[in-house]
C-alpha cells in the first residue's frame, strides 16, 4: 500500500498528548500541506494561524469549553500544545468547504509525520468572542471578513494510535 493510502486508511483522531512540544520544522511541514490543498476556483483563500504560545492556547482552549458547555478545567485541546487555527474568507460561499479541505491535509500531514491531530470544532464561534477578536487583531486580520473553519490540534499522542473502527454497509452505489 502506498503511503498516501496508508495514512487515509490509518490516521485517526488523538484525544490525549504527551507534554512536549512539537518542533517548528515539523509545524511548518503540516502547515505547508494545508497550503496546498485545493480550494475553490485556485483561490487559496484559507488561512492558518499557528498557535503554540501556552497561555493563549489555553486562553482559547477555556473559550472554546464555555462554547461547548462543559465543565470547567475541561481540555477541548487534549492537552495538544500546538492548534493551527484555520480561517476561511467571508462570503465566497464555498469557505467551509475549502477550510474544510485545508484541514483534511493538515491531519494527514500530522500522521504522516508521526503526530497525533484531531479536529475541534467551535472556531466560527471563537472569531466573534474577545478572545478570537485578539487573534485575529494579532494578525492582521478582520472578523468583518474572516471566520474561523476548525482547529487542527497537534501533539505527540499519548499511548497507542487508535484503530479505525469497522466502515458500514450500505455506503457507496454505483451506477455504471
Amino acid at each position: 500500500m502506498n503511503e498516501v493510502m496508508n495514512a487515509l486508511l490509518k490516521r485517526r483522531s488523538i484525544r490525549k498528548y504527551e507534554d512536549k512540544m512539537v518542533p517548528d520544522d515539523l509545524i511548518q511541514q503540516i502547515v505547508e500541506a494545508g497550503l496546498y490543498a485545493p480550494s475553490s476556483m485556485g483561490r487559496q483563500n484559507a488561512k492558518i494561524v499557528v498557535i503554540t504560545n501556552k497561555a493563549l492556547r489555553d486562553e482559547l482552549s477555556k473559550v472554546n469549553n464555555e462554547i461547548g458547555g462543559w465543565p470547567e478545567g475541561n481540555d477541548p485541546f487534549y492537552g495538544a500544545p500546538v492548534v493551527l487555527l484555520v480561517l476561511a474568507k467571508k462570503g465566497e460561499g464555498k469557505e467551509k468547504y475549502d477550510g474544510s479541505l485545508v484541514m483534511g491535509n493538515l491531519m494527514l500531514a500530522a500522521y504522516s509525520l508521526g503526530l497525533g491531530s484531531c479536529w475541534i470544532h467551535r472556531a466560527k464561534e471563537e472569531m466573534s468572542l474577545p478572545v478570537g477578536q485578539k487573534i485575529l487583531k494579532e494578525v492582521g486580520l478582520s472578523a468583518d471578513e474572516w471566520e474561523g473553519v476548525g482547529h487542527c490540534i497537534l501533539g505527540y499522542p499519548a499511548g497507542d494510535m487508535p484503530q479505525a473502527a469497522a466502515r458500514k454497509e450500505n455506503r457507496v452505489y454505483y451506477i455504471r
